[in-house]
């Protein structure tokens, strides 16, 4: 077997293989021998029938393609290993040539891309600042007055935004009922905008015992396709009005929020702002790290194959599934809340899987540049984190890593790596 390998655009590898005569003419044989098995001739015991016999019978076509097969198959680790390929996806076999006598293919796949380190020491990325106002206080206090409102029977008026209406409703399209289009003895919050835009700004003014036709458009992005964009009239009729009793925001409703500690309304305010101030520091975080990503990936172009992005693609889509799973939700029931399939969140992951490839690519390279290495002490920590989090015993998941510590490592490596990047921020 000869081979010549070159070096294509796109992060793609090409080896042109000529197979000797010798190996060429023993895959032949052995591809006779294996059609033979199961060629049945009149007179002979399947598999016995002399293999000229069986050779006219199944054709010179059927023998190249299965002896293509065998030779393959036999020879495709060797063709990658022998020119240092390492696939990061799957390569594609043409035949250049085939007769009795000679065998030429090309093996084509995609490779990572080389990477020149540009600058990732002396990044100008600047991490935000976190401050509470009395206003971020003020109406996260406002939210647990409203949680714990109380719904009064409005005796007499009409419908006012912030009421709850109970209502009776049927939707129809050029005449015709449609179906998930009717309730009866429905609450319907005016304001919440749960109901299809312009819906609710039409119940308001409405007395109990009114009825009234309401005219709407369906979004666009609605979920069902039938009734996307289409105009729709609904038939209402309130039954009932009630209307929001807030409480007062002192220590009384301090103590209904029942948080351990909170007795008094200071104490609830001292909670909500270390509440606000926490979830303030983790969203600056998330952003002070994407940023660093960012910088990282600008001051490093690459292009990467499309094989990696796929790849990355189908395991950012696990994670949303996973997620969602947590959550007791499957993909069918995300897509009629969201309108959004599969195909469509991939769609909307594929930048990221990209941005992601990249910047796993450069901290690889960084790690290189760096020496970075992974003590026994940085492994085990984390595989005692990952214990901790998931509430399993240490050595079930030493178990459970034993033959992808890789991972381990892998994860280790990158944020050692951008731990680097961070440390040589430029002050």
């Amino acid at each position: 077997m000869e081979t010549v390998c070159n070096k294509l655009e796109k992060c793609m590898m090409e080896v042109k293989v000529t197979f000797t005569t010798e190996e060429w003419k023993n895959a032949q044989e052995k591809a006779l021998e294996k059609l033979a098995k199961n060629v049945k001739i009149d007179g002979f015991r399947q598999g016995k029938a002399p293999m000229k016999m069986v050779k006219s019978r199944v054709g010179k076509a059927a023998i190249l393609e299965e002896a293509t097969d065998v030779v393959l198959k036999k020879s495709y680790a060797a063709i990658l290993l022998d020119n240092n390929i390492q696939p990061v996806g799957q390569p594609q076999v043409q035949i250049d040539e085939l007769t009795e006598d000679v065998l030429k293919v090309t093996v084509t796949a995609p490779v990572a891309p080389e990477v020149t380190l540009g600058q990732y020491k002396g990044l100008e990325v600047k991490k935000g600042t976190v401050k509470v106002t009395k206003k971020e206080i003020e109406a996260e206090l406002a939210n647990y007055q409203n949680q714990f409102a109380e719904l009064i029977i409005k005796e007499e008026g009409t419908v006012e935004n912030g009421d709850t209406a109970v209502i009776d409703f049927e939707g129809f399209k050029d005449g015709v009922a449609f179906e998930g289009g009717k309730a009866e003895n429905h609450s319907l919050e005016i304001g919440s905008g749960s109901f299809i835009p312009g819906f609710e700004e039409q119940v308001i003014g409405m007395k109990v015992g009114e009825e009234k036709e309401i005219n709407v458009t369906f979004p666009e992005e609605y979920q069902s396709a039938e009734l996307a964009g289409q105009e729709a009239v609904f038939k209402v009729k309130v039954h009932e009005i009630k209307t929001k009793v807030l409480p007062d925001i002192d220590d009384e409703l301090a103590k209904d929020v029942n948080i351990d500690g909170i007795e008094t309304l200071a104490d609830l305010e001292t909670y909500t702002k270390e509440q606000i101030k926490n979830k303030k520091q983790t969203e600056v975080e998330s952003k002070f790290s994407d940023d660093i990503f960012n910088a990282v990936i600008e001051n490093t172009p690459l292009e990467v194959p499309e094989a990696m992005i796929e790849t990355e693609t189908q395991t950012m889509l696990r994670e949303v599934e996973m997620n969602l799973q947590q959550q007791g939700l499957s993909f069918e029931l995300y897509e009629q809340f969201t309108g959004k399939n599969k195909d469509a969140i991939k769609a909307d992951l594929t930048d990221q899987a990209k941005d992601r490839v990249k910047l796993n690519l450069i901290l690889a390279a960084i790690v290189e540049a760096e020496n970075i290495e992974v003590t026994d002490e940085e492994r085990n920590s984390e595989l005692e984190t990952i214990a901790n989090t998931y509430n399993r015993d240490l050595e079930e998941i030493k178990q459970i890593f034993a033959q992808n510590m890789y991972q381990i490592d892998a994860d280790i490596l990158n944020r050692k790596a951008l731990d680097v990047v961070k440390e040589n921020l430029k002050k």
